[in-house]
């Protein structure tokens, strides 16, 4: 196993290398993501083979409220990576839709429990 890490994302590789071009498609695909999250604490990446020569793509992603991970198995590593990404986009606006959800429903709960009185004027 081999451990790559740079700034806030690390790398895991097993029985596998990956060239500077495959990790540079990475890293474009995961930049994606950071334009949908707003603080990023650390990536995980990790690329293994298995016997059949599939490749194992798993990817973690934290964040200080939530942790996303999305795991695929293809036979390219850019394959992976593709249905991964968009996999954790999916995971993510879910989220961030469920929190406007439960903002609004507060909101309109509040509006209800509100008692005015007859002679104000608006």
């Amino acid at each position: 196993m081999v451990v790559a890490s740079t700034n806030n994302v690390r790398f895991m590789y097993k029985g596998v290398k990956i060239d500077d071009r495959t990790k540079e498609y990475i890293f474009k695909r995961l930049g994606r993501l950071d334009k949908v999250l707003e603080k990023v604490l650390h990536k995980e990446i990790e690329i293994d083979m298995d016997k059949k020569g599939k490749f194992r793509v798993e990817v973690l992603i934290k964040t200080p409220y939530d942790l996303y991970r999305a795991e695929e198995i293809t036979e390219s590593i850019e394959g992976s990576i593709d249905i991964v990404v968009d996999e954790l986009k999916t995971q993510i606006t879910r989220g961030k839709e469920k929190q406007k959800t439960l903002i609004n429903r507060g909101a309109r709960s509040i509006k209800k429990k509100i008692v005015l009185d007859k002679r104000a004027r608006f």
